[in-house]
């Protein structure tokens, strides 16, 4: 059984690892980009994470959950067992981004996407 503090601890090395992994197209962290939908902990140590692509065609659709898969399971050896499902409902937009993430995009495009988004779609 692990314990709230371990899940706690876990999920900040996850979260540091999902940061070094970077989208192909967008050069931000899947993290930051908004890709990781849900990190889960159970008490037997079983990791799942829930993540989307920024499109259902998107040509990283294999690699990128398998690059995720293969960092986790190098940072958290503890781990029982990862298991990564990729979902694309709700489907990413700009807006799953996070502060850091939106930071990072202003500073290499030169503009701020989730503006233009809410902008153009009145989200």
């Amino acid at each position: 059984m692990i314990d709230e503090k371990t899940k706690e601890e876990w999920k900040r090395k996850i979260i540091d690892t999902l940061e070094k992994i970077y989208d192909p197209e967008i050069p931000i962290d899947v993290y930051n980009l908004g890709l990781i939908y849900d990190i889960n902990i159970t008490d037997e140590g079983v990791v799942n994470i829930t993540m989307t692509l920024t499109a259902i065609g998107c040509p990283v659709s294999n690699v990128l959950p398998y690059q995720v898969y293969e960092a986790l399971q190098a940072s958290l050896p503890e781990a029982k067992e990862i298991n990564i499902d990729v979902v694309f409902d709700p489907p990413w937009t700009p807006l799953k981004m996070t502060e850091k993430g939106r930071k990072m995009f202003i500073e290499i495009f030169g503009y701020d996407i989730v503006e233009q988004w809410r902008r153009r779609t009145g989200e």
